[in-house]
């Protein structure tokens, strides 16, 4: 196959690795750049010395709008099956990797670009910067990467219908107000919004905090909330099991006996 230019970006900044949606203007997304999304999702889940996976897209105006209508307009019925399903799994891998995931909303955030975002443990959001929503209605479609089921767990089963049969997007202010935004960030332009989503992620990396353990508070989570409850403690038990054997769970223990500082290694 011929080389292309990628369209995820990856680099990696201490512990944080992050990924850009590199198609601008909006970001839209393609088979090939999900290829290349599922390609650093796991670039970053065997280097064990990342512990947060830091997801933005490229430029101030989009996170990402979704996916390319163009292409969908131009491939047969069994191509946009396929298409989907393989962004179903990539999005998937990026949930259940055992490391935090931030998704950095700079921009618009709509269709897609927010199922893309709402695969990730935590959203971040710069203020006035963008609107968010599922308006796939307004194609004659539904939000088929995920967006039907992540949003109703997200926001309930009720409200999550009422957002995207009626294909509304709203500020982030609102999508805090939701539950879809974590936080929303006053910055002083895009360079000082990811300088703070950067000392963000940064502080769940070591020494000062036990990034293995926040690691698999992420995957108890995300596993046990798609199963039944007996299944989900059983989960919680085998993660838990493994910290107990962990070097972090001893530095953590003898630095509260010590009164002192613990300082983690992510072991």
């Amino acid at each position: 196959m011929a080389d292309r230019t990628k369209l995820v970006t990856y680099e990696k900044q201490g512990q944080v690795a992050i990924f850009r949606l590199a198609d601008p203007p909006a970001n839209t997304y393609t088979y090939e750049m999900m290829q290349d999304l599922d390609t650093c999702i796991l670039e970053a889940r065997m280097d064990n010395d990342v512990s947060v996976i830091l997801l933005t897209g490229t430029g101030e105006k989009f996170f990402c709008a979704g996916a390319n209508i163009g292409m969908l307009n131009s491939v047969d019925p069994t191509f946009k099956y396929y298409f989907c399903l393989h962004a179903n799994e990539t999005l998937n891998r990026l949930e259940q990797t055992p490391k935090l995931t931030i998704a950095a909303l700079n921009g618009h955030t709509v269709g897609g670009g927010l199922e893309i975002a709402m695969a990730c443990d935590m959203r971040i959001a710069r203020k006035d910067a963008g609107k968010v929503g599922l308006p796939e209605i307004n194609l004659g479609v539904l939000p088929g990467t995920g967006g039907t089921q992540r949003m109703a767990r997200m926001v309930g089963k009720s409200k999550a219908i009422e957002l995207m049969v009626t294909g509304e997007t709203f500020g982030f202010d609102r999508a805090l107000e939701l539950g879809l935004v974590n936080r929303v960030l006053d910055a002083e332009g895009h360079d000082d919004f990811m300088a703070q989503v950067m000392a963000f992620a940064e502080s769940f990396t070591t020494p000062g905090r036990a990034s293995k353990a926040v690691g698999l508070i992420k995957r108890a989570v995300q596993s046990g909330a798609e199963v039944p409850f007996e299944s989900a403690l059983a989960i919680e038990r085998e993660l838990q099991q493994q910290l107990f054997q962990s070097r972090d769970a001893k530095e953590g223990l003898a630095a509260y006996i010590e009164k002192r500082k613990a300082e983690f290694e992510g072991s």
